[in-house]
């Protein structure tokens, strides 16, 4: 009988080189844990002397990781044009040059592994992107329960960004707290495959155990600070109120099972297309499930109450990788559920999408202005930009999903430069989060000012920032879908929202910081971070063409391997 069984059961398919981004992040946690243990067995000087030889081995594994992800290794034409000797001689330049600059950012060795897996994961998108997406379209991962789209390649992309600048963000600050470690780092690089998982998954099953990995680690991260008692309660609400939405997501997939006949989503797509339900209401309920527990995790009103708690307590380096990869990756599965595998049901998804993206923005907009913290300020901030992208996912178009993605890449590196800014601002132990700590900060470190002063600008969705586009990208959909009043609302909100900008910019640039105020030391790592997201922000502001042609190409779809 067992032997009939295992001769009946084939093995799934697998494409090694599309799993590479994902693959990169989950197994770089394990070797960050390794290689931890291995540092404490050398000799300091060793250790001193393990972040430059880590910054150059970072472009070294770019290099081989994105040749074996594509069909071709990353800059052949260069090699052919300089020749061997030129070219390798370039090689190594760069090497030492790169291992120069991770020793000149005083990176721990936690922080620079981390940087070397996010920056690698990066590598291997460019190379599937280039040389599999581009040339072939897509293609299943793993059976059909994994596949690799534009889709999950851009959301995979944003994720390994966040963990680089998140990561640059953690180095300085665990060390401020007296966390130093590499716990919070493997367990951001967890959370950040599981969120990767989700944007690839094709099937309701694979979709929750990636949510869990995400979630779980992300419970860890917001409780870790064991020296506040906020962040430790922020952790525990976290939990608690995660636990209660994977309760609602598993229930929705069981009523869908018992609906469809599969978990899978490619059969349920085919399923829906050729079949028209006569009785429809366990699926119906089915999505009502999903969409709540999914509204969790993209912080929709009126499933929001956990932000403003878990935002303010949170370590800040935490809560930017909160409100952009779990963001991301929350609606990633949200689009590959609902747009995608629900398409020929949309009128019947569409109407409560619709009411939850005008809630989310009203609640979002007019709660932030009466707070008095700028991390709930942002807080309630995030929870009206989720407003914004439901607009896109309401939309169920190709338009909207390409205004979906490019609003999840601005808002990316927007929020974690704003949380960026605050990190360096708030000190020791995260207490100068108020407007009253802001006060002055154009006097005290007016570079500092300026950048928080265009994220903010951004956020607003002021011309010449990314921010503009994105709204104008999503608002487009809307209206492209005629859903006037759904654009109508999102225009008015927006207009409320910049009055809560407004007043941090003003507390920078009118307020008078106190006498006694701390020095504000900028650490050059979270420099780093803040720069690279001000220029992008500012960049696809100015020049958003590049960035739209890739968000336009990036359609989802349900493949399998083989």
């Amino acid at each position: 009988m067992i032997a009939q069984l295992d001769a009946t059961v084939a093995r799934p398919e697998i494409a090694w080189d599309g799993l590479l981004p994902i693959l990169t992040l989950g197994v770089g946690a394990l070797l960050l844990v390794l290689f931890r243990s291995l540092m404490k067995q050398l000799p300091k000087a060793a250790a001193d002397q393990a972040v430059p030889v880590i910054g150059g081995l970072t472009v070294i594994a770019m290099w081989v990781v994105g040749g074996f992800a594509g069909t071709d290794v990353p800059l052949a034409g260069l090699r052919d044009d300089l020749g061997d000797p030129l070219f390798f001689f370039g090689l190594l330049i760069m090497v030492g040059l790169v291992g120069w600059f991770a020793q000149y950012l005083r990176l721990s060795v936690d922080a620079a592994l981390t940087v070397m897996i996010g920056l690698t994961s990066l590598a291997a998108i460019w190379g599937v992107w280039t040389d599999r997406y581009e040339v072939d379209g897509a293609f299943g991962l793993v059976g059909d329960q994994l596949g690799a789209d534009g889709f999950s390649l851009v959301i995979t992309g944003v994720i390994a960004g966040a963990i680089v600048l998140v990561a640059l963000l953690l180095d300085d600050y665990l060390e401020r707290e007296g966390m130093a470690g590499a716990e919070m780092y493997v367990l951001m690089l967890f959370s950040g495959a599981g969120g990767a998982v989700m944007a690839s998954a094709n099937d309701l099953i694979v979709l929750f155990l990636a949510l869990e990995t995400l979630s779980i680690a992300v419970y860890v991260m917001a409780a870790m600070h064991m020296r506040r008692s906020e962040s430790q309660e922020a952790g525990l609400k976290y939990f608690v109120l995660g636990a209660f939405s994977s309760a609602f997501l598993l229930y929705g997939i069981a009523l869908t099972y018992g609906a469809v006949g599969s978990t899978n989503l490619i059969v349920i797509a085919d399923f829906l297309e050729q079949n028209r339900l006569v009785e429809d209401g366990l699926l119906m309920a089915g999505m009502a499930m999903l969409l709540v527990g999914l509204g969790f995790k993209v912080a929709a009103a009126p499933f929001h109450a956990w932000t403003p708690d878990v935002y303010q307590g949170a370590p800040t380096p935490v809560v930017a990788f909160m409100a952009s990869a779990v963001k991301a990756a929350g609606f990633a599965a949200l689009v590959r559920v609902f747009v995608t595998t629900f398409a020929d049901h949309a009128d019947d998804w569409q109407p409560a999408v619709y009411g939850l993206a005008i809630l989310t923005l009203v609640v979002g907009s007019f709660m932030a202005i009466v707070q008095r913290d700028a991390k709930r300020m942002l807080a309630y901030s995030s929870i009206s930009h989720a407003g914004f992208i439901l607009v896109g996912v309401q939309a169920a178009s190709d338009e909207g999903i390409s205004s979906v993605l490019f609003y999840a890449v601005a808002y990316t590196f927007l929020v974690i430069g704003s949380f960026g800014v605050l990190s360096i601002v708030s000190g020791e132990g995260d207490r100068g989060t108020s407007l009253d700590h802001l006060d002055g900060l154009s006097t005290r470190r007016p570079a500092l000012a300026l950048a928080l002063t265009v994220f903010l600008l951004a956020q607003a969705g002021v011309p010449l920032t990314s921010g503009f586009v994105a709204k104008f990208a999503v608002i487009g959909a809307a209206v492209e879908a005629r859903s006037y009043w759904l654009a109508v609302a999102a225009m008015v909100t927006a207009v409320v929202s910049a009055f809560l900008y407004l007043r941090i910019i003003l507390s920078m640039y009118l307020g008078q910081a106190e006498d006694d105020a701390p020095t504000i030391r900028v650490p050059r790592a979270a420099g780093l971070a803040i720069i690279v997201a001000l220029v992008i922000t500012v960049g696809f502001g100015l020049v958003p063409g590049e960035l739209d042609d890739i968000t336009r190409d990036a359609v989802p779809v349900l493949i399998a391997a083989g």
